[in-house]
Formats: structure tokens, C-alpha cells, sequence
């Protein structure tokens, strides 16, 4: 799976990972000492940004989109484009009386998380609300769309009654000891429930967040818009009636996608069931006690993850503030004033003239917090930039940082430059995104494209010849995000470098958004969502 803190099950299993991680860490200190030796190290340089054209942009939405058609759990479509990847858990479910087949699998492995998968449909979905116009136009609207139904589609399937969510498929304990396709899995899938008994609010709240979001997209199909609007509904009160995480309840999953907080969840999705809905009640939610326990408002910068939606929920109700003077009155207008004070900040850190700027960079300028999958935090950094740049270009407003003046096009450097560094310009010429340029990961740590279409199935144990075979992976994972480098921008391409070489459907998710919004050769008017 693709969270930043990981087990890989049974006891050998470890000890491959814990290896090969050696051997990583050594080439990186290898790389290290030859990049200071040719002359760099951590002195500061940031790139200038180029544009380099609404051709290009295209071409990396289009492949991002293609990784999710790799991902997709189920009975596929006949007109999958994945000539390697079938059906596959057809049966899951079946151990609760339910069809949970469908959704994605999170990363290179099988299991089905409900709480990084609805992150993403609630960044795609996003993407789509501010940049459809330009995914229309690079004729990529209807894919974006095909893929967040395929999401909520599964995560309907999961939620049967109020107060029930089923936000897991797959046994990590299982699922990390074999190395298999996912059309050759016969081993037990539990099904795994959140309840009144055992809750999970930052799940629920996230997927009530999907829904929302996703309603929005599907205006124009009002029956299922008004289905998704239903359970976001229900979701939000069962999250916010229990608020207890989702790691209490099931303590084993601290090891795989465990939350630090709830509170921004909840946030996440009142902000988006008020854009849904337009009721105030939601909008006083986020601005009233429960904004002043979660916010984080005028606090130092935070980085939007899987893990913690504050960064979006400041941008997010930037939005309606910006874009339609709207400020509202008393506590209302108080707290909007902080969300927008504080997402001022936060674009005041990502820009790297900045008297406020982060120092959370790579030597090349990447926006780099942690080791672990550290691209996640660079793509959304740069989704949340361009969008806030089109918003200030839209209402013909200025950003200030401690009295300095930058204006929208400055924002919209920096996401260009952040998106340019995962296309491969970087110091060690290397595209992160899978099938973009002649310099990618061949080997990305992909179950499913590390095993060749050979007519055999393997069982559980016997396809990990494949995971340590030489020579790059029989299918190439087209569109896949991986992880990408260390903070010395060194990078090693190796399956079992799970830390820098598997990618992941969230980060895949902001970078659709990020290159639909840049397929447009210069800043975007948004408008507010009717």
C-alpha cells in the first residue's frame, strides 16, 4: 500500500524489505556525496519555471488518468484499455452477505482502503470542479468522470445502512505475504465494518467528503447526484456523532493508514456538503467551535495528504470568499476571514522568494517533507497553488507576504515548477510519472506489471521470483506516480524500494487536476459552482 508508515506482513517478508532498504539508503548516500562532489548540496536553488506547453500538460493528464483503468478492483469494462489487468475479487463481500467488488487498490498491493481511495475521488472530483472546461478540451472530461463513478459507485456499495461503512477489503497480514496478480487471488478477504460499536470518523467523514464533492460533478444526473448528496448526509452525522478514530476501533491499521486526527475530516466534508448544499448550517460547522478544535487557523503551515485535509479545507472555503465577496457575519465572517488568513500563509511558504517560505524542499526546489512517498506532498502543494493563483486571478487580487506583494501568475510559477520537476526536469533528468519522456521507473514496485502474461497462475507465494527478477517489469504501470527522491534529489529505481518506487491513486488524483489546469496557456477564470 502507498501510507507512509508501512508492515509487509510475515517475518521474511520484513527482512527482504529491511534489505533491500539498506542497499537503497547506500546508493542514496552514493548519489550524495557524488552530487556535492559535482557541485551541489543544500545550498538553495530553485528552478525557474517554464511552461512548457499545453501539448505536454495534455499528455500527462492523459497518462495520468490511464493509471487508474490499472487499479481498478472487480468485473472490468469491456472497454478497459489495460490489455494485462482483468476481473479480479469478484467475491468480495461475500463474507458479510454483500457485493463489495469494485472500487481500487491503493497502490501495488490488493488491499481495498476505503479511506485513501475516497481521498482521492475527493481530489479528483476537485480537479474536475475547477478545471472541467480544460479537461473537455484535451477531451479527457468523460475518463475524469468514468473514474470518480467508479469510486463512488463502490463506496455506496460499502455504506448499507446509516450508520454502517464497510472501509476495508483484504487482511494486510494476508495480503503482504503473497506476491500475486490480483485476477489469481484466491486467498480469505474479510470484509472490515465501522459501526456504532466500533467507529471511525475520519473514514466516514472522508467518504461523506466523496460523496459531496462528487454530487457536484453528477449535477447533471439528479437522481444520482441527490443518491451520493444522501449518504454524504448520513455519513457526516454518523462521523460527527461518534468521533472516534477509525485506528481505535481496528488498532491494526496504525501500521498501514493510520490518522493523526479526525477533526480535519469533519471539516473536509462540512465544507464540502455546504458547497453540495448551500446550507449554513454547514457553513457554521467550520466556523464556529469545531473550526477553532481543527483548523489549525494562523498556525504555521501544514501539507494537504491523505492523512490531513486542513491545508484543502483552508483553500477550499478561500473559495467562496474570494470569489463571491461573500464573508458572511459574526463568527461566520470571523472564521472565513482566519481560513483565508491562513491559506494566505500557506501560498506564502510555497513560494521560494518568500520572505515566509518553507524550507521543506528538495536541493531542486520539489516541496519535500518526509521521506516516505515525498511527491504527495509536492503534487498537492502545487494542485492547491494553481488553483489558489486562478482564484486571486479570477477576483483580480494580490497575495501579501510580510510586505511583500506577489500576484497570481507567482503562484502559478510555482506549481509549473513542481509540475515540471515530476515531468523530469530535475537535476537527474528523471520523469516520475510513468510513460512520460524516454527516463522513467522501469521497475515500480507493481505486483500486477511485475509479472509477465505468461497463461500461469501463481499462487500466493510463488509469483516472488517476480518481485526480485532482473530487468525492468514486463508491463509498464502507465501513469503511475511513484514516490520520487530524496531531498538530495537522488532517486534509486528498484521494485523493492517501496519508499521512492510505488505509486499511489492520490497522488495520481492531484496530478489530474494539476495538468488539466495547466493545459491552459495562461491563467484560468473560475466561477462559482451553481
Amino acid at each position: 500500500m502507498g501510507a507512509e508508515s508501512k508492515s509487509r506482513g510475515c517475518f521474511w517478508w520484513l527482512l527482504v524489505i529491511a534489505i533491500a532498504t539498506i542497499l537503497v539508503v547506500a546508493a542514496a548516500v552514493t548519489l550524495v556525496h557524488r552530487h556535492k562532489k559535482n557541485g551541489g548540496g543544500s545550498s538553495k536553488s530553485h528552478p525557474k519555471a517554464t511552461y512548457l506547453g499545453s501539448a505536454a500538460y495534455s499528455q500527462a493528464l492523459v497518462l495520468s488518468l490511464t493509471f487508474f483503468d490499472i487499479q481498478k478492483s472487480g468485473k472490468l469494462p469491456a472497454s478497459n484499455p489495460i490489455n494485462w489487468r482483468g476481473d479480479s475479487a469478484l467475491k468480495d463481500g461475500s463474507d458479510v452477505g454483500l457485493d463489495l467488488s469494485g472500487g481500487m487498490y491503493d497502490a501495488g498491493d490488493h488491499i481495498k482502503f476505503s479511506f485513501p481511495m475516497a481521498f482521492t475521488s475527493t481530489l479528483l472530483s476537485w480537479g474536475v470542479l475547477e478545471y472541467g472546461a480544460q479537461m473537455s478540451a484535451a477531451k479527457q472530461l468523460d475518463a475524469a468522470r468514468d473514474i470518480i463513478k467508479w469510486i463512488t459507485d463502490y463506496l455506496i456499495k460499502t455504506h448499507p445502512s446509516r450508520n454502517e461503512l464497510y472501509f476495508q477489503v483484504g487482511d494486510p497480514a494476508i495480503d503482504h505475504a503473497c506476491w500475486q496478480r490480483p485476477e489469481d487471488m484466491d486467498e480469505f478477504r474479510p470484509s472490515y465494518i465501522l459501526n456504532s460499536t466500533l467507529p471511525g470518523s475520519e473514514v466516514a467523514a472522508e467518504v461523506a467528503a466523496a460523496m459531496a464533492s462528487a454530487s457536484l460533478v453528477f449535477r447533471d444526473d439528479q437522481t444520482y447526484s441527490s443518491k451520493l448528496l444522501k449518504h454524504a448526509r448520513e455519513l457526516f452525522e454518523f462521523a460527527n456523532s461518534s468521533r472516534i478514530s477509525y485506528t481505535s476501533s481496528y488498532e491494526v491499521d496504525q501500521t498501514y493508514y493510520n490518522s493523526t486526527s479526525f477533526g480535519d475530516e469533519l471539516l473536509w466534508a462540512a465544507s464540502w456538503l455546504y458547497h453540495a448544499t448551500g446550507e449554513e448550517s454547514f457553513l457554521s460547522y467550520v466556523t464556529g467551535s469545531d473550526g477553532e478544535l481543527y483548523a489549525e487557523w494562523e498556525k504555521a503551515p501544514a501539507w494537504l495528504s491523505w492523512d490531513n485535509k486542513v491545508p484543502g479545507v483552508q483553500v477550499l472555503l478561500s473559495r467562496q470568499q474570494i470569489l463571491t465577496g461573500q464573508s458572511g457575519s459574526g463568527l461566520t465572517q470571523t472564521g472565513l476571514a482566519k481560513y483565508r488568513k491562513t491559506a494566505d500563509e500557506l501560498m506564502c511558504a510555497y513560494l521560494p522568494d518568500s520572505p515566509t517560505a518553507t524550507k521543506d524542499r528538495s536541493d531542486g526546489g520539489l516541496i519535500w517533507v518526509i521521506q516516505w512517498n515525498p511527491i504527495q506532498h509536492a503534487v498537492n502543494a502545487a494542485l492547491l497553488a494553481l488553483i489558489y493563483s486562478d482564484y486571486l486571478f479570477t477576483s483580480n487580487t494580490k497575495l501579501k507576504c510580510s510586505g511583500e506583494v506577489y500576484s497570481p501568475e507567482d503562484l502559478r510559477s510555482f506549481a509549473i515548477s513542481q509540475a515540471n520537476y515530476l515531468l523530469g526536469k530535475n537535476p537527474i533528468g528523471m520523469s516520475y510519472l510513468v510513460g512520460y519522456g524516454s527516463n522513467y521507473p522501469q521497475n515500480v514496485h507493481h505486483r500486477a506489471a511485475s509479472i509477465p502474461s505468461d497463461a500461469k497462475k501463481y499462487a500466493c507465494k510463488e509469483g516472488f521470483e517476480w518481485l526480485s527478477a532482473e530487468g525492468p517489469n514486463p508491463h509498464v504501470v502507465t501513469g503511475a506516480l511513484v514516490g520520487g527522491p530524496f531531498q538530495n534529489d537522488s532517486f534509486v529505481d528498484s521494485r523493492n524500494n517501496t519508499m521512492q518506487n510505488e505509486a499511489t491513486t492520490y497522488n495520481s488524483a492531484a496530478l489530474v487536476g494539476l495538468m488539466a489546469g495547466l493545459t491552459s496557456t495562461n491563467q484560468v477564470t473560475l466561477s462559482a459552482w451553481k
